[in-house]
């Protein structure tokens, strides 16, 4: 490999998880004249620390998702299937094929019409709250998208439970090193949610039923490829909306904030500011230059979501929380071809839940200090105690 500038930074210090942004400031002015790019010995590939590199990562087509089994192949087999399926994980035009049915499922308004039942179910959860004090996250943040997807989706609610269990395993996988036990439980969940959505689909092509299993059972995509297909949208659906509510509300609590008048705009805050997926990986398929490095063919690199949101060259104070910020030009959902699909979802349900939050405890306040998950790629809290103020 060509003589390029290197970041040591440890992307599993407990120092970096409890807060990156300062190790992000520190490298991307480090490393300001290759455009925030460097080489990272220890994961094998570029890290970029910039707006503008992180961009160019995710619109780059020469800077493909391409999937690799992980191994041992045989024994992670179930976990492999889910993902070597699903559109996010490959690149046109397998993800065009993978993706254009969800978008049609999606296109048919089957997000706009679930609003009132966000707002029911928001205020269900609240209901059964104590304002002396609560978990927003396991009693209200964490259940309320699962209920969402899995209805969107066609799950049984009587499900919601196993379907948090099943994704939270799932996603620990894609740490930076997971552990052996978080191997074994990441096998365990994605066999036992592949055989429930391979039921669920059965059943709808005996009964289709108005939801999107049924959309997506009468479409050309094969059943290993249905089931790859809702399972990323619980995982990304659920974990991304608890953990923007999570990481924000708390962002929001510790500065005596509330949101703004136009809550959007507020949700595009908690987007930007503490965001919820930190890493996400390419691999080049061809000599590509980022920034003032240039990636060779078959070596990965891996967009720092995180730091790009807290870039000063694009945003104004970027280490404040600014409740109405405009214009808020963060990369939180991507960009380009792997752009969120369930980009509208997720703001809609933000929007709803935020709202109603404050409505019915408008003096809320942290009641004890945030249990974070003590993990990098997907960042968030286990557990946030909040009490009416």
């Amino acid at each position: 490999m060509r003589s390029v500038p290197t970041t040591s930074i440890d992307l599993t210090a407990p120092e970096v998880v409890a807060d990156p942004y300062p190790h992000f400031a520190e490298e991307r002015a480090r490393h300001a004249a290759t455009g925030g790019v460097a080489w990272h010995e220890p994961s094998g590939m570029f890290l970029t620390f910039s707006h503008a590199a992180v961009s160019a990562v995710q619109r780059d087509r020469r800077l493909g998702r391409l999937w690799t089994d992980r191994e041992p192949a045989a024994y992670l087999e179930p976990f492999n299937l889910l993902h070597r399926n699903q559109m996010m994980e490959n690149e046109p035009p397998v993800h065009t094929r993978l993706r254009r049915p969800v978008a049609s499922s999606f296109a048919r308004g089957h997000v706009e019409r679930l609003r009132p039942r966000v707002r029911e179910l928001a205020a269900g959860l609240l209901a059964e709250t104590d304002g002396a004090g609560f978990d927003v996250i396991g009693q209200y943040a964490e259940p309320l998208p699962v209920l969402v997807i899995a209805e969107l989706l066609g799950v049984p609610s009587s499900y919601a439970h196993d379907l948090r269990d099943w994704s939270q395993a799932i996603v620990r996988m894609y740490e930076v090193d997971p552990a052996q036990e978080t191997v074994d439980a990441a096998v365990r969940a994605a066999s036992e949610f592949d055989g429930l959505v391979r039921e669920l689909v059965a059943e709808r092509r005996a009964t289709p039923a108005e939801d999107l299993i049924t959309d997506l059972a009468g479409t050309e995509l094969s059943d290993d490829e249905v089931v790859a297909a809702v399972v990323l949208l619980l995982n990304a659906g659920h974990e991304a909306s608890v953990n923007v509510f999570g990481n924000g509300l708390v962002a929001m609590l510790r500065r005596g904030l509330r949101p703004a008048a136009d809550v959007p705009a507020t949700v595009e805050e908690m987007l930007r500011f503490d965001s919820a997926l930190q890493l996400f990986e390419r691999t080049a398929t061809e000599d590509v230059t980022v920034g003032g490095v240039v990636v060779e063919r078959g070596q990965r690199i891996a967009a720092l979501l995180g730091a790009a949101n807290r870039d000063p060259a694009v945003f104004d104070r970027p280490e404040e929380f600014l409740v109405d910020r405009t214009p808020n030009n963060h990369l939180a959902f991507g960009v380009g071809v792997h752009f969120c699909l369930g980009a509208p979802l997720a703001r809609m349900e933000l929007a709803e839940s935020v709202a109603a939050l404050v409505a019915t405890y408008p003096e809320l306040a942290l009641a004890g200090e945030p249990e974070s998950r003590d993990t990098f790629v997907l960042r968030g809290y286990h557990r946030v105690p909040v009490a009416a103020g």
